[in-house]
């Protein structure tokens, strides 16, 4: 690519280009080096350039992934030097045969997505590789998939749906899917609450108001992400909250996620958090093994596709990564990234401790789990007193979140029985084999039981 001149289409610049890509090139193989510019920076290209933000160009969605978790900052930093205005970088699935020719024509994809005319955020950037095909269904996430999935062959039949969870399962590639699922009969608008903040702020500067308010409310599939961003933020919940009338009122489907359910959204004001109650809520817990082995196998296949050879790893491998790995699924892409990368550059099948030299810093930086944090967050949950949990009654609003803090404490530490027994005044290590047994019973058997205790683990992991 640095030796043909790029070609890059006028209509996809807003401005004039001051950037020279062949000379950045360049730049990238003597700060990075000539191993690593020739596997992965040699094929990254520029596809649109404006003031703030360049939008680069990679032939694989594995590539993209790897790229942003490997040298994103460093290549933001070198684009810096060129153009010191860039403070943010965005990657770009475009294909191999437009990335060899240098060239990259307008998007033949004419979805039905409303932009805010002569706004440098495109509101509205659906990833095409997010949609329902490839989104792996498991226990934690069946419940939120196929509601998704019901919305878009009856809108407004669950409305709003509100879609929770912790950081990297899934909430965006379900609302993402859903976009492209009904954008092409219908005018979705898919933003963040971020960005919608900061139109709803640049409006006022420029007393556009008017126009805010009729662009965001004419659509007929609102599609909101991370809602918990408007904590505290009175006028914004002000305008959000009128915006929900106004396009419940007219049937438009509503979709919204968030970090927490609705009633857990603190500084957040009583009559959004009852309309954002009143459709279905639904959550996506943390990933099981047999969900992250089936991911696993699926960026496996994504994998084949891309590169038409096997990423070389054994099925002795996969199932390590899906057992030990104990983060979410983002950070688990991030690994299987890691160990096929390097199964690559050396040219041979990793072994087991091939995995643990290569991930050591995943691993050593798990946090270490308390049993008081597991306590504390427990009784919260339960809105009982610490105290009252731990002490000798056994009435059952009491000894069930007790039995739950015991298991949580057996399966998130590494403290004996005894151990574990001691810290709920002194009890002995049979009462908590006995929690152990019975909340383990339970959770087969009992949706809420379940869902309670993915959702405890999840504020506890991700606190």
């Amino acid at each position: 690519m640095d030796k043909t001149s790029l070609k890059t289409n006028a209509n996809t610049l807003s401005e004039e280009s001051v950037l020279n890509w062949q000379i950045i090139q360049k730049d990238f193989e003597k700060s990075f080096g000539t191993e690593v510019y020739s596997s992965w920076l040699k094929n990254i290209l520029l596809v649109k350039e404006y003031n703030h933000y360049v939008i680069l160009g990679v032939p694989t969605r594995f590539f993209r992934d790897w790229i942003t978790s490997r040298y994103a900052d460093k290549i933001l930093s070198e684009l810096k030097k060129h153009k010191l205005s860039i403070n943010r970088i965005e990657f770009k699935i475009v294909g191999k045969e437009k990335l060899e020719n240098g060239i990259i024509s307008p998007d033949s994809n004419k979805n039905k997505i409303m932009e805010m005319k002569d706004s440098i955020l495109n509101y509205n950037r659906l990833n095409n590789n997010l949609n329902f095909d490839n989104f792996v269904v498991g226990q934690s996430n069946k419940i939120a998939y196929l509601s998704a999935k019901k919305i878009c062959t009856q809108l407004s039949i669950y409305n709003p749906l509100f879609i929770y969870g912790g950081v990297g399962l899934g909430k965006t590639h379900l609302m993402n899917a859903i976009g492209l699922e009904l954008s092409s009969n219908n005018n979705v608008m898919f933003i963040s609450a971020e960005r919608f903040m900061y139109q709803f702020i640049k409006s006022i500067k420029k007393n556009e108001m008017v126009s805010f308010k009729d662009f965001f409310r004419r659509a007929n599939v609102f599609i909101i992400d991370d809602i918990q961003f408007i904590r505290g933020k009175e006028g914004l919940q002000e305008e959000f909250f009128h915006t929900f009338n106004s396009l419940f009122d007219k049937s438009s489907q509503i979709v919204i996620s968030s970090d927490r359910p609705p009633n857990k959204l603190d500084r957040v004001q009583d009559r959004i958090k009852s309309r954002l109650s009143g459709g279905l809520v639904v959550d996506i817990g943390l990933p099981d093994y047999d969900l992250k082995l089936n991911i696993l196998r699926k960026k496996i296949e994504e994998f084949q596709k891309s590169f038409k050879e096997h990423p070389n790893l054994s099925d002795e491998v996969v199932d390590y990564l899906a057992k030990d790995t104990k983060s979410n699924i983002r950070e688990l892409i991030g690994v299987f990234n890691r160990v096929v990368a390097f199964s690559k550059m050396s040219n041979r099948p990793l072994n087991i401790n091939d995995c643990k030299i290569i991930l050591k810093d995943v691993y050593n930086s798990i946090k270490i789990i308390s049993i008081d944090k597991i306590q504390n967050v427990t009784s919260n949950f339960f809105s009982i007193n610490l105290d009252e949990m731990l002490s000798q009654r056994r009435s059952r609003p009491l000894a069930r979140p007790r039995q739950i803090a015991m298991y949580l404490a057996k399966k998130l530490t590494t403290r004996s029985l005894p151990e574990i027994g001691r810290k709920f005044a002194n009890r002995d290590h049979t009462t908590v084999i006995h929690a152990v047994k019975t909340i383990d019973k339970l959770s087969k058997n009992d949706e809420q039981m379940r869902k309670n205790i993915e959702e405890i683990k999840s504020i506890i992991l991700n606190d």
